[in-house]
C-alpha cells in the first residue's frame, strides 16, 4: 500500500554458536585463593600488554604481528596461555571497532534528525511519520548547539574509524569512571580497588582438541577435579607434576553436564573460564564449547506444520538501536530508559538455545505495523463470552500469519456510500495471487439452512405469498355477461 515502509523478508534464525555452562568453586582453601589472585594478576598484566600492542598496530595488523606478538608472550607463560590472551585481546578489538561502528550510525541518525527538525518552522505540528518544529525560539537554539556538538564528534569518530584507532579499557569503562564518583556508586576505594583488579584478572585457557580432556591449560577431570599450568614466573607454586597446581575444591555440572562429560571423555576441545564474584565472595569456573553446526531449514519446510506467533516459535526481529536516540523522542527520558531496557538480544539468544534443543526452528519476521494490524483486525472478532482477547495476544496472530506468509489484516474496509454488501466486501484470506480474490460473497440471505450450492443459489422453490395481491392460483377466472345478484 502506498505510504507504508516496506516489510523486511521472513528468515529462519540461525542455530546456537556456542554453549556455556557453570558452576561454584566451593570450599576453596586460602592458599588457592591466593594461587588464583596471583595468576590472575600475572596474566591480566600480560593481556594488558598485549591489548596495547594491539591497539598500536590498528589497521596494520597481519598475521606476522600477531605471531610476533605471540612469541613474545610465550617467553614470559607458555604457547598456549600465549594463544588465549592475543586471541582474546583481537576479540576486545573487533568489539571496540564493532562498537565505534555503532556510534557513528548513531550519531548520524541523531544528526538527520536535528537537522530535519531546525530546517521547519517553530511550533509546526508533527505527523505520524514526521517530527515538527521545536516549541520556542530558546529549545531552537539550544538544539542547534547540540547539533554542532554531534557533528564534531562524529567527525572525530570518523577519524578515528579510518585510522583504526580504538577506544577500550580492561575492566570496563563505567567501572573506571565510577573511580571519580565513589559516593554515587556507594563504594569505598577499597571496595573499588578490589573489583577493579578482579575484574582486570585474566583467568582463561582455550580447548584444544586431542589433549585430555580437552584443555591443557585449565583441566576438569570427569570426577570434578580443577588444576591450572601456571606460568613460567610462578612455577614454584605447584603442588602437582608438570607445573600444575591441584585446588581442593571440585567442581559438578548440573546443566548439560552428561554433555560436557562426553566431550572430555573423547578429549573434545572445551574452554574454561575461572571469575570471581567480589559482591558474593564466590568464585565460578564456567565451561564453554561449539556445538555441532545445525543446518537451518529452508522457510517453506519451517512453515509446513504451522506455528505460534508467541516467543516459542516466531519472533519479531526486534532493534531498537535507531529508535532510543535522545534526538528523536526528545524529552520522554522514560520511555527511552524502556526501549533501552528491553532485554531482545538476550531473550532473543535464549530462545534459539532451547528451540534447538527441542529441534524446533525460529522464524523472525519484521515487527512493521504488528501491534496496529493486530489490535484492529484479531482483537475484537476472537474475544468469546468466556475469553477476553487481550493486544498482546492479537499481536502473537499476527506475527504468526506474517511468519506463514499470511497478510495480516483480515479484509478491506467496504465502501463508503454503502456499508452493505452490494458492492461487495473484498476478502484478503486467499493469496495474492488467487482467482476471486477480489470477488463479491454470495448474498446472506439467499443462503438455504443446508447444502448450499457454490453459486449461492437456493435449492427450494418459492412459498406461496401471504397477501392477496401476489397470491398465485391455478383457477381460471371467467367473468359472466350479468351481474349476479
Amino acid at each position: 500500500m502506498p505510504g507504508l515502509r516496506a516489510i523486511a523478508p521472513t528468515f529462519v534464525v540461525s542455530g546456537p554458536t556456542g554453549v556455556a555452562i557453570r558452576d561454584r568453586l566451593k570450599h576453596l582453601t586460602v592458599g588457592d585463593e591466593q594461587v588464583l589472585r596471583l595468576v590472575g594478576d600475572y596474566q591480566g598484566m600480560l593481556a594488558s600488554r598485549d591489548l596495547k600492542a594491539r591497539c598500536a598496530d590498528g589497521l596494520d595488523h597481519s598475521a606476522e604481528t600477531w605471531a610476533a606478538r605471540k612469541r613474545e608472550l610465550t617467553g614470559f607463560s607458555s604457547s598456549r596461555i600465549a594463544g588465549s590472551i592475543t586471541k582474546a585481546t583481537h576479540d576486545q578489538w573487533a568489539l571496540a571497532r564493532r562498537c565505534l561502528a555503532a556510534h557513528i550510525r548513531n550519531l548520524e541518525a541523531g544528526i538527520r534528525m536535528l537537522r530535519h527538525r531546525l530546517s521547519l518552522p517553530i511550533r509546526q505540528r508533527c505527523t505520524k511519520r514526521a517530527a515538527g518544529g521545536y516549541r520556542s525560539k530558546s529549545e531552537w537554539f539550544r538544539k542547534s548547539r547540540r547539533l554542532a556538538a554531534l557533528e564534531a564528534r562524529l567527525e572525530a569518530a570518523r577519524a578515528d574509524w579510518q585510522s583504526g584507532r580504538v577506544r577500550v579499557v580492561r575492566g570496563g569503562r563505567r567501572l573506571l569512571t565510577s573511580r571519580h564518583h565513589l559516593a554515587d556508586a556507594q563504594l569505598t576505594e577499597e571496595q573499588w580497588r578490589e573489583r577493579w583488579e578482579a575484574e582486570r584478572w585474566f583467568l582463561s585457557a582455550d580447548g584444544e582438541s586431542g589433549k585430555r580432556f580437552g584443555n591443557e591449560t585449565i583441566r576438569v577431570t570427569p570426577d570434578g577435579e580443577v588444576s591450572i599450568k601456571l606460568p613460567a614466573p610462578l612455577a614454584h607454586l605447584a603442588n602437582a607434576t608438570h607445573g600444575r597446581y591441584v585446588f581442593a575444591s571440585t567442581v559438578t555440572f548440573v546443566h548439560r553436564g552428561e554433555e560436557w562429560r562426553d566431550r572430555i571423555e573423547a578429549n573434545r576441545a572445551v574452554a574454561y573460564r575461572i571469575h570471581l564474584d567480589v559482591d558474593r565472595g564466590r568464585w565460578y569456573v564456567t565451561a564453554s564449547w561449539q556445538p555441532p553446526v545445525v543446518q537451518t531449514i529452508p522457510l517453506e519446510a519451517a512453515r509446513a506444520s504451522g506455528m505460534i506467533g508467541v516467543a516459542a516459535i516466531a519472533v519479531e526481529d526486534l532493534d531498537f538501536a535507531a529508535e532510543k536516540t535522545r534526538e528523536k523522542h526528545g524529552r520522554r527520558k522514560r520511555f527511552r530508559q524502556l526501549i533501552s531496557g528491553i532485554p531482545t538480544g538476550k531473550l532473543k539468544a535464549r530462545l534459539v538455545s532451547m528451540a534447538a534443543e527441542l529441534g524446533l526452528a525460529i522464524v523472525a519476521v519484521d515487527p512493521a505495523y504488528t501491534t496496529q494490524w493486530g489490535g484492529r483486525h484479531w482483537q475484537k472478532p476472537l474475544v468469546t463470552p468466556r475469553r477476553e482477547m487481550s493486544r498482546h495476544d492479537a499481536v502473537g496472530i499476527a506475527i504468526g500469519r506474517r511468519a506463514l506468509g499470511h497478510p495480516i489484516r483480515r479484509r478491506t474496509a467496504p465502501p463508503r456510500d454503502d456499508q452493505s454488501d452490494r458492492h461487495g466486501h473484498r476478502t484478503a484470506q486467499a493469496r495474492p495471487g488467487a482467482r476471486g480474490r477480489e470477488g463479491t460473497r454470495p448474498p446472506v440471505t439467499d443462503h438455504a439452512p443446508t447444502d448450499v450450492p457454490p453459486n449461492g443459489k437456493r435449492k427450494r422453490r418459492p412459498s406461496a405469498s401471504t397477501t392477496v395481491r401476489d397470491t398465485r392460483s391455478d383457477q381460471l377466472w371467467v367473468q359472466d355477461s350479468l351481474l349476479l345478484t
